[in-house]
Formats: C-alpha cells, structure tokens, sequence
C-alpha cells in the first residue's frame, strides 16, 4: 500500500515509517520542524492547523492509506482541527484512515473502558481527542480511531527519558502511585495500526498494553531493564500535586485483540531486564 503519515518525525510516527517501509510499502512521511534520516522515505513538511495545505498534500501523493499520529497536547488546533483536516482530505481522497486517539478522552470513573464507552474528558487535551473523533466518524465512517495509552519503547519514549532524569536527578519531578495506564510498547502500537489499516475494519478500537500499572510503577520497570538505581525514583499522588486528569483509566482491549496477529504486550513483559551476555541460553554450557 502507499502510505502516507502523518506525524511521521513524532515517536510513534518515526516507528510506523520504519516498520512500513521494511514491510516494502512506498511510504511519505510528514513533519512540522525536521525530517528524520529514514532510507526511502519522501518526507514533506506539513502544519495539519492548514486545512488547504493538507488538502493539497493529499491530493498530490494520493495515498491509499493515511495513519495520522500527529498532535500537541495543549493546542486544540493541531489536535481537534487538524485530526479534522486530514479526515476530510483522507474522504475527498478515497484513502483509508486510521487516526490515533487516546484514552485521556476518558474521566477514570468506570473501572474499565471498552470501545462501546462513550468519551468523558475531564482536560483540554481530552476533550480535543474526543472532539477529533466525532468529526472524523461524521466524515469518514469507515476509519479506524485507535485509542492507544501511555507509549514506551526501548529508551526514546518521553516517560523513559523522564525516569532516567530522575534516577540521575536531573530534574525535578515525580512519578504517581495513583496514576493508572494501560502501557503499550510502540513496536506493537505499530504493527497493530498498519495491521488495522490493512483490514476492512473500522470504528473504535483500543490499543494497549494488558497490563495496569502506575506510573510509578512504570518508571520501576524501566529502571530495572536499564540498570538505574530505583530507590533514586522520587514518588508523589497525582492527587496530592494537584495535576489534573484522570488518576485511573484501563483500556479493555478483547475485542480489538481478538481481530489482530499482533499481540500487545503488557509492560512487565516488554520491561522485562534484559538478561546479561553469559546468562543467554547457549552459553556458559548451558542449554
């Protein structure tokens, strides 16, 4: 298929690129200050706040899929208006969409979300996803909105960059008891994604990891895989700092598993340390 992504520098956007293009599509990506060196991609610079300009893009590269990972936490614009913008130009076009939201579209008060659970967002950023969604529903019923949860990979990830901050004290901070995701390795968000966008399905699906861990909890594991001191981890309630947001939202994702080969990995197994040289099987004579 002939790709087109959008958000391609972001971190999940740069894995959905890679694993494209290793798959043999012919894949443009987008970005808003730089391109990446990623071997054959056609990389073009995109503000998705330009409806014109996304029109125009779309029309000039005719994808026949469109996976937008693009967004800004705190502006509406890029992630309301611009989710919106690409979803009409992917219709115009004819191309299959698959957008990526989040479960920060949700309050916390139900002890788990499945695709049937209507948005409730308690923050500007939720309330711009879950405005995203319904414009994008009402103008392409056949994309797939994928709510995925806090994204981890093996070291670029904001939340690992963060945890090895702290553990140096590099920065001021501190990781939550009370503050509850659902992690999900971005390998696996990838896969799962262009997975969907090769599939006839559409509508809500979620995307996340099977375990629910705290952020605290989360930043225990990466420190263990990375060799970091853990008792250097600073810990607070989110509650207490007074940050707002939901504290609790678990992503059930049966339904959207049950349809994928990709299988998403829960934390403690993706986080698990990784074994030193001598103890790998095979060696030392052992088997």
């Amino acid at each position: 298929m002939d790709l087109l992504v959008v958000g391609g520098s972001g971190f999940l956007g740069q894995e959905i690129t890679r694993q494209a293009r290793l798959a043999g599509n012919q894949v443009v990506a987008t970005f808003h200050s730089h391109a990446l060196p990623i071997a054959d991609v056609d990389w073009r610079p995109l503000d998705i706040r330009d409806r014109d300009g996304v029109a125009t893009l779309v029309e000039q590269t005719r994808p026949t899929v469109i996976v937008n990972a693009a967004y800004r936490q705190a502006d509406w614009a890029t992630t309301a208006d611009g989710a919106m913008h690409v979803a009409a130009a992917a219709a115009a076009a004819g191309a299959r969409l698959v957008h990526v939201s989040s479960d920060a579209v949700f309050s916390g008060t139900a002890a788990r979300y499945d695709e049937t659970c209507n948005p409730d967002p308690t923050t500007p950023y939720g309330a711009a996803k879950a405005a995203a969604e319904t414009a994008i529903k009402g103008l392409d019923p056949a994309a797939v909105i994928a709510r995925t949860s806090l994204i981890v990979g093996d070291g670029g990830s904001p939340h690992e960059k963060l945890v090895h901050a702290l553990a140096r004290g590099a920065t001021a901070g501190a990781l939550f008891t009370d503050d509850i995701r659902c992690p999900v390795h971005v390998a696996d968000l990838a896969s799962a994604l262009l997975e969907l966008a090769s599939s006839s399905h559409s509508g809500i699906h979620h995307v996340a990891g099977t375990d629910a861990v705290s952020r605290y909890e989360l930043g225990l594991l990466i420190a263990r895989r990375d060799g970091l001191d853990e008792a250097a981890l600073p810990t607070g309630k989110r509650a207490d700092a007074g940050v707002p947001g939901p504290l609790d939202v678990r992503l059930d994702c049966t339904r959207t598993q049950s349809r994928l080969s990709t299988l998403l990995r829960g934390a403690r197994t993706f986080l698990a340390p990784r074994p030193a040289v001598g103890q790998l099987p095979g060696l030392n004579g052992s088997r």
